[in-house]
């Protein structure tokens, strides 16, 4: 039903297997060699999911920096539901958010995971139950389990890790523990397997802890004060590394694997991009600083006056023009008549306009 997921896993799984079976000291049979392939199988997604896990940061980081206007969104818009979604959605395609961006690397993770439990749990079909079919040793050993062939079972199920099974459990049942045993290896012991799984489990359980907090002590006090984000802060820092260590016994040792190189993946991964983030908004600050330097005016420089004049300043310059031609010295046209001041000055009848002293005194009258 869900081949379309089970296949690529066990193409990823079945490449990364022949390439490490090639390392000298090591083999096909070799635990080692399928648990780093498990490993790889996780390093390759996360490769694949490199640029959405930046998208998804950068559309954390901007709901963060949205936050104040969502508040007054949804306190304008308490008592309309409609209108609050719509303007919502508006706001959003307005700085291009994206919702959606920040679940696409988690949501593409959930499928392989569950391929990769499937694919290690078709190694051994000898239970009951969903995606068993029964089978006894003989037959398992000898059933190829999506690309990989009969050879490629009876290897998976005689490699060993620290003397365990990979894709045994702590809670397996000792019908389906039986089929380990082959090519004269002995029955696996549960504390064994159990040895290997509990620090399994442990690292797992406290690398996703540590994970949820670096990325929890990244949020912005209004981003943490937010009830869904503070119950998801919490889910992320309790519930969920809780989660590995209660279901951690009924996890294949492989999972447990993939768990903890997935953390450790993401724990690096989150240091990096948000580094470079921080040294990108450092660069723009320091950007804007040196354009506000570069239109600053030197020093000693007066400052230039850039404001648009009022109407009375233009009055007040075209009354200032006037009393600067009315105080001209006089002077003649050559035709012996007196021009400059004292012919401005000269009124009809003989009566002097009045000089600059008398508009200086009506200016500060108005």
């Amino acid at each position: 039903m869900l081949d379309f997921i089970y296949y690529p896993v066990s193409w990823i799984l079945w490449f990364w297997h022949r390439a490490f079976a090639l390392v000298p000291g090591l083999g096909k049979d070799s635990g080692i060699a399928w648990a780093l392939a498990v490993v790889f199988l996780v390093f390759t997604l996360r490769v694949l999911l490199y640029k959405p896990f930046v998208k998804q940061v950068r559309t954390t980081k901007q709901m963060q920096e949205l936050q104040p206007q969502i508040k007054e969104l949804q306190k304008k818009y308490k008592n309309d539901r409609q209108k609050m979604a719509v303007e919502m959605q508006k706001l959003q395609k307005d700085h291009g958010f994206n919702p959606l961006m920040g679940c696409l690397p988690i949501l593409a993770q959930v499928p392989v995971f569950l391929g990769l439990f499937h694919v290690l749990r078709s190694f051994n079909r000898t239970g009951h139950g969903f995606g068993q079919l029964g089978l006894s040793i003989e037959q398992n050993a000898n059933t190829p389990n999506y690309v990989f062939n009969a050879a490629d079972v009876q290897s998976f199920l005689s490699a060993r890790i620290f003397g365990a099974p990979i894709s045994a459990f702590i809670t397996i049942p000792d019908t389906e523990l039986r089929a380990f045993a082959i090519d004269g290896l002995g029955l696996p012991s549960k504390v064994g397997i159990a040895a290997v799984a509990i620090p399994l489990m442990i690292i797992a359980g406290l690398a996703t802890h540590f994970n949820a907090r670096a990325s929890v002590a990244r949020q912005t006090p209004e981003a943490a004060a937010n009830p869904q984000a503070a119950m998801m802060n919490k889910l992320a820092l309790w519930v969920f590394p809780l989660g590995v260590l209660v279901g951690g016994p009924f996890l294949p040792i492989a999972i447990l694997l993939y768990w903890v190189s997935n953390n450790i993946w993401t724990y690096g991964q989150q240091h990096l991009v948000f580094g470079r983030m921080e040294r990108e908004a450092e660069e723009k600050k320091q950007a804007k600083l040196e354009q506000r330097a570069q239109n600053a005016p030197k020093p000693g420089a007066k400052p230039v006056n850039t404001r648009k004049k009022s109407a009375g300043d233009t009055v007040d310059g075209a009354v200032d023009a006037v009393d600067a031609a009315v105080d001209a010295p006089p002077s003649t046209n050559g035709t012996g008549k007196t021009t400059g001041k004292a012919a401005a000055q000269r009124r009809p009848g003989g009566q002097k306009r009045p000089g600059n002293r008398g508009r200086a005194n009506q200016k500060r009258r108005r």
